[in-house]
């Protein structure tokens, strides 16, 4: 059985929002977009806004979904919606956790592999030996 995970891909001013995965949790110290688990019966937007405003203390509206992907880590497995985001107010925390940075620096960050497809089509590709194809179209 699949995690069921939605991520918000938030852009402004050129910039991603992008949140380090912290110490002792799956994938630790990784980069990656703000997200996390779905409730039962919620529905995906509404998940990924709830979990930005957990994460980041800023309040998003989600729009379309940009990918799905489902990635075998090996000790899980992982079903992600990607919803693009935009700002809608609240206060983002102050936290070494939380970075907007350029799409194409994410390419020197450590990505998580279920990400990568989505970091390629902002801009941010990853080297072609670990990058993972881009999903197919809905």
């Amino acid at each position: 059985m699949a995690v069921e995970v939605c991520a918000a891909v938030i852009l402004r001013e050129g910039r991603v929002l992008v949140r380090r995965r912290p110490r002792g949790s799956h994938l630790e110290g990784a980069w990656e977009f703000p997200g996390g688990k779905r409730r039962p019966g919620e529905r995906g937007r509404a998940c990924a806004e709830r979990e930005v405003l957990e994460e980041t203390g800023l309040r998003v509206r989600a729009g379309e979904e940009v990918a799905r992907v489902r990635h075998d880590y090996g000790d899980r497995v992982v079903a992600i919606r990607f919803f693009r985001c935009s700002p809608e107010g609240g206060r983002q925390r102050r936290s070494p956790l939380l970075r907007w940075v350029a799409p194409a620096a994410l390419r020197r960050m450590r990505i998580p592999e279920a990400n990568r497809g989505v970091v390629a089509a902002l801009g941010g590709a990853t080297s072609p030996a670990s990058a993972p194809p881009a999903p197919p179209p809905r």
